[in-house]
């Protein structure tokens, strides 16, 4: 029997598995060695010897990560696997054990053994062969995070900052104006003249800013009606549905993000997203839609830090809506959105063109969202609770459960 026989890809009549590469010199725990050897004062070639490569590795090490350690040199988790125990599960797997034998000698649920022997295994030949080496280098290349900076990626939040830093002024409605004058005298003249340090915020301020720790009380405790979470989910081809969700009611509105007539071809520099779902086009449905709705229930919006609220300070104009964003990395401050976009996936699953429904299907979902009863508001549905509130007179809080 020829080996190809055993070949899963052969098996399923798949093509050969693409191989990312060869793995490169030295695993994690080398690196770590060699920049703490750097640390200590040692030059690169020396390290290199210290953490058991070659002067050369060491060399271009230290080039590659610009002279700043690449990788985090605090010891691994526990909740990851070792190179000990990937060498275990590699002798194991080699003599033909199974999951539950290896799961005895390394201790580890079977879930992780069988998702490492699968994900991890080298593929270069078309099939799932296993190596300790391989799959340390696997597993370090899908632990790296290469992040551009927020500044660089977000053009809206490099505005907010540089206006902070140069010291702009704007009133509550959004205009600018003029700040105080200031008679620079002394050590003041030269180059820290242009720094308006009357006007401008410091970096600590503005790191601090517009987050959602400035978010009313009666928000967060869901006291009182009209409060509002949104977000956008995504489908195929950067298709997009925007969601509104009230805090207290759960009541849902659901915006129609159509694509521009020009999606498909080349996109104008800094001209609006052709998806539909950008910036101005975002900001116009979410005026649209939230000015239908009494003044009282217009109080605030949460939202993530995407560009899509890049128009927030003319958004908040246009509709009164204090306009609040998210830590980064924290959907959970918009759980409630999250778990109503968890909802809609039944009508809008993943992977599918989302352009394709009107705004008549777009107002039938919301329609089933808001007449389906829920645990949370005592069995009454959202269209019930935020009726009660429309009618009565004192416009108390809505009871719900927490």
């Amino acid at each position: 029997m020829g080996a190809n026989k055993y070949r899963r890809a052969d098996r399923a009549r798949r093509a050969p598995m693409r191989s990312p590469g060869r793995p490169p010199v030295g695993r994690r725990e080398h690196r770590q060695r060699f920049w703490e050897a750097v640390a200590r004062g040692l030059a690169s070639e020396d390290a290199g010897v210290v953490a058991g490569v070659s002067p050369a590795v060491g060399t271009r090490w230290f080039r590659e990560g610009g002279g700043m350690p690449s990788i985090r040199l605090a010891p691994l988790s526990g909740r990851y696997l070792s190179f000990a125990e990937r060498e275990e599960i590699a002798i194991l797997h080699a003599q033909n054990r199974g999951v539950r034998a290896i799961v005895q000698r390394v201790g580890r649920s079977p879930s992780t053994i069988s998702r490492e022997l699968r994900r991890n295994a080298a593929t270069r030949g078309g099939g799932l062969e296993y190596r300790a080496t391989t799959a340390q280098w696997h597993a370090d290349r899908r632990s790296e995070r290469p992040k551009v900076a927020k500044l660089a990626a977000n053009d809206a939040l490099r505005q907010y900052v540089q206006d902070r830093l140069a010291g702009v002024i704007r009133t509550a409605d959004g205009t600018a104006a003029p700040g105080p004058q200031v008679r620079w005298v002394g050590r003041r003249h030269g180059r820290r003249q242009d720094r308006r340090w009357a006007t401008s915020w410091s970096p600590e301020q503005i790191a601090n800013r517009i987050m959602i720790s400035e978010r009313p009380a009666e928000a967060n405790d869901r006291a009182v009606p009209g409060h509002w979470e949104g977000d956008l989910i995504l489908g195929l081809g950067s298709s997009a549905i925007g969601t509104l969700v009230e805090r207290s009611t759960r009541f849902t509105m659901l915006l129609h993000l159509r694509r521009m007539d020009d999606h498909g071809q080349a996109r104008i520099k800094n001209g609006p997203a052709l998806a539909g779902h950008g910036a101005e086009a975002v900001r116009d449905a979410i005026a649209s839609s939230i000015t239908t709705l009494p003044e009282q229930l217009r109080r605030s919006l949460t939202w993530d830090q995407g560009a899509e609220m890049a128009q927030h300070a003319q958004l908040r104009i246009d509709t009164g809506l204090a306009i609040y964003f998210c830590d980064p990395r924290s959907p959970w401050q918009r759980g409630t959105n999250e778990n109503t976009n968890g909802l809609l996936r039944q009508y809008f699953p993943k992977g599918t063109d989302l352009t394709k429904h009107t705004r008549d299907d777009l107002d039938a979902v919301a329609a089933a969202l808001n007449s389906r009863p829920r645990k949370t508001l005592n069995w009454r549905t959202p269209a019930e609770v935020l009726d009660d509130h429309l009618r009565s007179p004192q416009q108390g809080s809505v009871a719900t459960n927490p």
